[in-house]
């Protein structure tokens, strides 16, 4: 279930974004599914069709979804490879943080402030070793 909060400081557009991003991947909603069309997940959620097409465009850059043309719009297979992606990433992190020996608790607090305040990039944005 997607809820749009009018009154958030968070454009419609990210909320909707990250909420179907989040249903991804968690498996709430199945690799192969098949996603409402834009005009209908526009009108359901009270959206411009705008909002809802950014959104879309911006899962579609991720590699979570995948438009068909009249086919529709499916959940991505290729989503999985965001986490693990994710997960190399952090093993990484890990081992930067060990060796210039920040302790447990302070790399924590990075990462959180760097996802709380933006600075992590969006998952719109592709690895450039990846293009």
């Amino acid at each position: 279930m997607i809820v749009i909060d009018a009154a958030s400081p968070v454009p419609p557009f990210e909320q909707l974004r990250a909420q179907l991003a989040r249903q991804i991947q968690d498996h709430t909603v199945a690799v192969g599914s098949r996603l409402p069309t834009i005009r209908r997940l526009a009108a359901d959620l009270g959206l411009a069709v705008n909002t809802v097409g950014r959104a879309y465009r911006e899962l579609e850059e991720a590699g979570l979804i995948e438009t068909g043309g009249s086919a529709g719009t499916f959940v991505s297979a290729a989503g999985e490879q965001g986490r693990e992606r994710a997960s190399r990433a952090a093993a990484e992190y890990a081992a930067v943080i060990a060796s210039v020996g920040i302790d447990t608790g302070e790399a924590i607090r990075i990462v959180k402030a760097a996802l709380t305040q933006g600075i992590a990039v969006s998952p719109a944005i592709r690895d450039p070793k990846e293009a």
